[in-house]
């Protein structure tokens, strides 16, 4: 990793009126996460399943485990941290890990919805709770006993919409976007909205169709990026 990547990241974020973080499942890869791949060797083909202690522990280990057990990696708390100095407006992301919540960000645009958006099977009652997946069992519906789905999967995989509203209205006033472990799924959904002089950072070990439109790429993993950023930024 080059000190001249990280000062230029740093200066970036320095310079920016708004700026945007898009985070996929390269994030939460230091947390336990897994990638599509990786989905279906935990068995993603059980979040179907007509069992719901299969489905639960389908649930469990693709999208929960990292989080209840592992918890925010670095890039995820240096993401909270930069909100919190009012240098990060809002993060946009495919993961339904809940763990961006978990650090503390507040702006988060879930796309699929993911554990934080449950709604029962059968009456349609929803809550907005992730904690309901971490008893060990299949969450029940307080009002009719049915069972609770995360919205991807009642819904079909389809997207949250308040969460594409505000992927939408943060894109389109976003000066920098901080793209970090994904290569743009779902980003036909607001990607459209940028400025076209918006700059793009992203931070990847892996090339992907943001190469040849960033200003900057940082081919390394998220978490000793972000611990070398926020150094700078204590430093200063």
């Amino acid at each position: 990793m080059k000190q001249e990547e990280i000062e230029r990241l740093y200066e970036a974020i320095e310079e920016s009126g708004f700026t945007v973080a898009i985070t996929g499942a390269g994030i939460s890869i230091a947390a336990g996460g897994c990638s599509y791949t990786g989905m279906m060797a935990r068995g993603g083909m059980g979040l179907r399943s007509s069992n719901p202690e299969k489905m639960y522990k389908a649930i469990y280990n693709i999208f929960l485990k990292a989080a209840f057990e592992h918890g925010p990696t670095i890039a995820h708390k240096a993401l909270a941290r930069l909100e919190e100095m009012g240098k990060l407006q809002g993060i946009i992301t495919t993961n339904e890990d809940c763990i961006h919540t978990i650090a503390g960000s507040k702006n988060v645009a879930e796309l699929e919805g993911g554990c934080q958006v449950n709604t029962c099977n059968d009456c349609g009652y929803r809550n907005f709770d992730y904690e309901i997946w971490n008893h060990g069992k299949m969450p029940r519906c307080p009002e009719c006993g049915g069972i609770m789905l995360p919205y991807d999967i009642y819904s079909h995989i389809s997207l949250w919409p308040p969460a594409v509203e505000n992927a939408q209205e943060w894109t389109s006033k976003a000066d920098l976007f901080l793209i970090i472990g994904t290569s743009g799924y779902f980003g036909s959904a607001y990607w459209g909205y940028r400025k076209p002089d918006a700059k793009i950072i992203q931070i990847n070990p892996k090339r992907t169709g943001f190469d040849s439109i960033a200003d900057l790429n940082i081919h390394e993993e998220a978490d000793p990026v972000f611990e070398a950023l926020m150094k700078l930024e204590e430093d200063a």
